[in-house]
């Protein structure tokens, strides 16, 4: 990529993102970093996990963050009683043709809305492990491509909530981020009570971008230059998690992976064209967390895998020179 290239697409990309952030800003509001946050995740080509309690937003910011690009969306409404394949797909056979016809299922679109994730059954939501890990599905033994850009976001409430199930690690794992809402502030309450009771925001929010602008952003994003020991400093805090005395599982290469490419995409969003490790350490949390498995003591010490995540952040030193 050529300097002036690269400075272009980088002006680009703040500008889209920008567009995005502004029309979902309208909607959400008062929480500009989790606007922020999910449109990083979009343009790192990950997926993004939404958990809080009931009512503070978590669907209506997945189905902004839709609703701002044009681009086709579905939503899947997970129940106890859904079946993998009303997630995948299913081949019907037709009997005039004689012969097996695929009928996607909800998963076959650029931004998957997944409601409720955890009330679904461990055997669901193991449906979407093939398309957030590869892009594709293979359904009766034959492979299909999903669409780029490709992204689920998902909402789920905690577990300690009446009829849920817990996300198992391999579902986990392939989430690049998870975020919290959290309550918003009584100014914000007070403009979103007048104005939501008023009208649907959803209503009135029109695309900002295309599909195909994002994903051509997306691939500038996976070439922004991360130095070898930036690299080494995200091997560094997976290596530390993997002997942590308060972690019983670290994190996974995939999460290192993950941290990386998220770091790509702060650092495009701030106007860098390099990637410094207050990217890394920016992320370090929502990309992370939500992969490690405390150990019982830690659990005992009702400490939080967030924190011990901080704790780790201060613990491993960032390599000399690079700052």
């Amino acid at each position: 990529m050529g300097q002036d290239q690269g400075v272009n697409e980088l002006d680009e990309l703040q500008r889209v993102a920008n567009r995005i952030e502004d029309a979902m800003a309208g909607v959400i509001e008062g929480k500009r970093d989790v606007v922020r946050t999910a449109v990083t995740v979009l343009l790192a080509q990950g997926h993004l996990l939404v958990e809080d309690v009931p009512g503070v937003g978590k669907t209506m910011l997945a189905k902004a963050l839709g609703r701002s690009i044009d681009c086709t969306v579905q939503r899947i409404q997970f129940t106890p009683d859904l079946l993998p394949s009303d997630v995948t797909g299913v081949s019907v056979f037709n009997q005039d043709a004689r012969t097996f016809e695929f009928r996607p299922g909800a998963v076959f679109a650029h931004i998957v809305v997944g409601d409720e994730i955890n009330r679904a059954s461990p055997k669901t939501q193991s449906a979407l492990l093939e398309a957030m890990a590869e892009g594709q599905v293979t359904v009766d033994g034959t492979t299909y491509r999903l669409e780029e850009p490709f992204m689920v976001m998902a909402t789920q409430n905690p577990i300690e909530m009446e009829g849920t199930y817990p996300l198992p690690e391999a579902q986990r794992d392939r989430f690049m981020a998870r975020i919290q809402m959290g309550y918003p502030d009584a100014t914000a309450e007070l403009a979103m009570i007048g104005a939501h009771s008023e009208t649907d925001p959803l209503a009135a929010l029109t695309p900002v971008t295309d599909a195909a602008t994002v994903a051509r952003l997306v691939q500038s994003v996976r070439s922004l230059y991360a130095s070898p020991a930036v690299l080494q400093y995200v091997v560094d805090l997976a290596t530390a998690s993997r002997r942590h005395p308060r972690l019983r599982l670290g994190i996974s290469p995939r999460a290192a992976l993950h941290l990386v490419r998220a770091a790509r995409a702060h650092a495009a969003l701030a106007g860098r064209s390099h990637v410094l490790p207050d990217d890394v350490q920016h992320l370090a949390v929502p990309v992370l967390a939500h992969r490690v498995i405390l150990s019982n003591d830690a659990q005992l010490a009702r400490e939080t895998a967030p924190q011990v995540i901080t704790d780790l952040l201060r613990e491993v030193p960032v390599p000399a020179g690079v700052r």
